[in-house]
């Protein structure tokens, strides 16, 4: 998964404005009427797993073929208004990040599956991990279909554990007091404790951790708080004491050579690690709590969604279902790329069973971890905190600096696109 940037309605009036339409006569017309136009965000090896799930579905025969359109994450999400404003050229079946549902739903970009859904009676809630299926509802009706949940959980290398930490992976939680102890013991042979990655995931685990909440009202952003400036003095004291990677480093290749304990990333990246030659494993992301019913995994959702149509052909649509309902019982090639399908069928697998990443799906209390920070305007907040990063912890702006600038920037965001 990519960093996303989210965009304002002013986005659409711009992009309208300078024209930015005519990309659309290659990148979706379909070759024939029974074919499905798919757009989705995966250009890397994702992108290699999902055109090859295609693929596979296509040779099944089905009444409609399914046509793989892979865009750059940040390029998709800037045409989406346009083309759908434009009424032109609007792909059948498009994946987005279930944290844009709500806005895209109240910019009316988004078609409901609810006429369809009676047809299909496998795409229904005890088929798919829950937070991923609450999530593609909005307003008493579902606008997504969860195709995965991606979480940030933590890598840890064996033997430095063993070394540092012999017992901090006894019950399968890693407690930030612990991360501390192992800290300090390595730093006098120069191994870090934890590389501090992507800060989004970080920030947000440790404030829902501490029951930080991003709205009051739903719209309006509630981020310079109590809790908040915790979580950045939190991280900071660690930084600070060299418990951390320092500005500069690079977390990934630290771990990869063997000079850092643990690694809080994306399960997505699992594949590239395992490239490596370094032991590891793998668990729950950092804690504040040894305590189960308290884990905190910051997670995401791929969702199938159906852009608005002017016309929409019933029996297409109907199309794209039977494909989403394949999709939810032919997952492997998608845990393959190193996610977590959001359908219950695949921890019937054998083969799916055997990857690291799947203990967050065969455990209720690990799949009750997983937490979507589903606030409407997410994204803004996702621009700000990817950003500006560690400006707080590394020390390049104080918290109090931040903080306000993360609040006011948010609102702002609000404000223009309640306006627009």
């Amino acid at each position: 998964m990519k960093k996303s940037h989210f965009w304002g309605a002013i986005v659409t009036s711009i992009a309208v404005s300078l024209g930015l339409t005519g990309w659309t006569s290659t990148a979706v017309h379909a070759d024939d009427s029974k074919e499905i136009i798919f757009w989705n965000p995966f250009t890397g090896p994702d992108g290699t797993s999902m055109k090859s799930l295609v693929n596979q579905y296509n040779k099944t025969n089905p009444k409609y073929r399914v046509k793989n359109v892979s865009l750059t994450e940040s390029d998709m999400y800037s045409k989406i208004p346009t083309i759908v404003n434009s009424k032109k050229g609007i792909p059948d079946l498009q994946i987005v990040h279930v944290e844009r549902i709500k806005d895209y739903v109240n910019n009316g970009l988004l078609d409901s599956y609810n006429p369809y859904l009676k047809d299909f009676s496998g795409v229904n809630k005890d088929n798919y991990v829950p937070e991923a299926w609450i999530s593609g509802a909005y307003q008493g009706k579902r606008y997504g279909v969860p195709l995965d949940i991606h979480t940030s959980f933590m890598y840890y290398n064996k033997k430095l554990v063993k070394k540092y930490a012999p017992h901090a992976l006894d019950d399968n939680i890693v407690t930030f007091d612990e991360i501390k102890a192992a800290g300090k013991k390595s730093q006098k042979d120069d191994v870090a404790g934890m590389g501090l990655t992507w800060w989004k995931p970080l920030f947000l685990s440790l404030y829902g951790q501490m029951n930080g909440e991003l709205t009051k009202n739903g719209k309006d952003p509630d981020l310079n708080n109590k809790t908040s400036r915790r979580v950045i003095n939190f991280y900071k004291d660690m930084h600070d004491k060299k418990i951390t990677t320092q500005d500069g480093d690079d977390p990934m290749q630290l771990f990869l050579t063997g000079q850092q304990i643990f690694l809080p990333e994306g399960i997505w990246m699992n594949n590239q690690i395992k490239e490596s030659d370094v032991d590891y494993g793998v668990t729950n992301a950092p804690q504040l709590s040894a305590d189960p019913q308290k884990i905190v995994n910051w997670s995401s959702s791929h969702q199938f969604v159906l852009l608005k149509q002017p016309k929409r052909d019933k029996a297409k649509t109907e199309g794209t279902l039977a494909f989403i309902n394949w999709v939810r019982t032919h997952s492997l090639k998608w845990a393959e790329s190193g996610q977590n399908p959001a359908s219950l069928a695949i921890t019937k697998d054998p083969k799916y069973l055997k990857m690291q990443q799947s203990f967050l799906l065969t455990n209720k209390v690990e799949q009750d971890s997983m937490t979507i920070f589903n606030y409407r305007y997410n994204g803004y907040l996702a621009d700000y905190l990817d950003r500006y990063a560690y400006d707080a912890v590394f020390n390049k702006t104080s918290v109090s600096q931040y903080l306000n600038k993360m609040q006011n920037t948010v609102q702002d965001e609000v404000d223009a696109q309640m306006t627009n």
